[in-house]
């Protein structure tokens, strides 16, 4: 009996301190991973309102989603292959298949973006993981989109560090039309403090794959260091705002936990793995939010539709152990700074499973893929899945 009424006291202390942390005043939260709907403004609750559809079914770990117009959905998949879906429907014949993929772990076929001018030259940028013959590495490749083919391949990069696991790899165009790519730690954790190499980066080039010159460090495409394993990146709409989320340490590397969304500057050390979790130490920049236990965040993307006004400016990101979408809601003042963040109300996604990819379609709706295939969810029928948000 003294010990159920010393574990009550204590969940009660830990759930007082916790409310008391989404209270701070700098903006740095530490939350539970595992919690319903912690919002800091109950305004904002819209529960019941939302439901998932299930747009597409029958894929394979899918990874990436891009909308090449209103009826006309791309989509890659870990094991490979760049998968067609227009109005709903999964053609059978991928768009390309990549024979020298590697995807024995998390790496695979990842990142898939649209060039900023895609409608006048239909390019667009993929990254896959593959093995060079002495370790295994990452690709960035750019193709011209011919509807049912892939031409004029370029390789921007080929040396991108991987392993089986922390293989980055999210590549997104920013509002300055240069093309950002995220980098896993690939084992290395110490080099990603290291600006003279790739491990642990958020990489900023040109679209043809050469450095710009106003490059924190000249002749080098590093953006910003000491990331762990960061996926997800999106822009505040209509500013140089950068967002972005990262996997924390699995208790083999540090605490378990510690998963982080972060505001990104030029040249900012983001402190891994010197620091992690609530730890911070002078030159290293710490996160906006913090998830203990881990709710691994797989993905990153602003939406600014009218459609859902109520979720105009806001971030969102997917999460793979934490089977549910994330809302941030920024300050309208200053967007680099979180007014208050939630779960998506009224949808169960513990039904849906892990969820990657989060991507706001033509028509205001927000797409999101699930990812039970990767080993590590408990598989549905029909699955992988494509799923739409809408209101009900």
């Amino acid at each position: 009996m003294k010990k159920n009424i010393s574990l009550l006291l204590t969940i009660i202390l830990f759930l007082n301190i916790n409310m008391l942390s989404c209270k701070s005043t700098d903006n740095k939260l530490e939350t539970n991973g595992d919690q319903k709907n912690t919002t800091l403004n109950s305004d904002i609750q819209d529960s019941g309102i939302y439901k998932a559809e299930v747009f597409t079914e029958g894929l394979y770990v899918p990874w990436s989603i891009v909308f090449t117009s209103p009826e006309r959905m791309l989509v890659t998949e870990r094991n490979g292959r760049i998968r067609i879906i227009n109005n709903g429907t999964l053609e059978a014949n991928p768009l390309k298949s990549f024979d020298d993929v590697s995807s024995r772990g998390e790496e695979g076929l990842m990142g898939l973006t649209l060039d900023p001018n895609y409608e006048n030259n239909k390019f667009i940028y993929v990254s896959y993981a593959y093995d060079s013959g002495d370790e295994l590495e990452v690709k960035v490749i750019r193709y011209k989109d011919n509807g049912d083919e892939l031409a004029d391949e370029k390789i921007l990069m080929n040396n991108i560090p991987a392993e089986r696991y922390h293989a980055g790899c999210r590549l997104r165009f920013g509002p300055d039309g240069k093309l950002y790519i995220t980098t896993g730690d690939a084992g290395e954790r110490e080099l990603a403090q290291d600006v003279k190499n790739l491990y642990g980066k958020i990489l900023r080039v040109n679209s043809d794959g050469s450095i710009p010159e106003d490059n924190p460090y000249p002749g080098n495409p590093v953006w910003s260091y000491g990331h762990r394993n960061p996926q997800g990146i999106d822009w505040y709409p209509g500013t140089d705002i950068l967002y972005s989320t990262e996997h924390g340490p699995s208790g083999f590397d540090g605490p378990g936990g510690g998963d982080e969304v972060n505001v990104i500057v030029k040249g900012g050390n983001y402190g891994w793995p010197v620091v992690s979790h609530k730890e911070s130490e002078e030159g290293m920049i710490s996160p906006l939010l913090i998830f203990t236990p881990a709710v691994a965040p797989a993905s990153g993307m602003f939406y600014d539709s009218d459609v859902i006004p109520e979720f105009k400016n806001n971030f969102f990101f997917g999460c793979l152990r934490g089977n549910t979408i994330y809302r941030i809601i920024p300050e309208e003042s200053d967007p680099s700074r979180m007014k208050s963040f939630e779960k998506i109300n009224g949808i169960d996604f513990t039904k849906i499973g892990r969820i990657r990819d989060v991507a706001q379609g033509p028509d205001g709706a927000i797409y999101f893929s699930s990812s039970n295939k990767d080993g590590r969810g408990d598989v549905r029928n029909g699955d992988d899945k494509i799923y739409r948000i809408v209101k009900n």
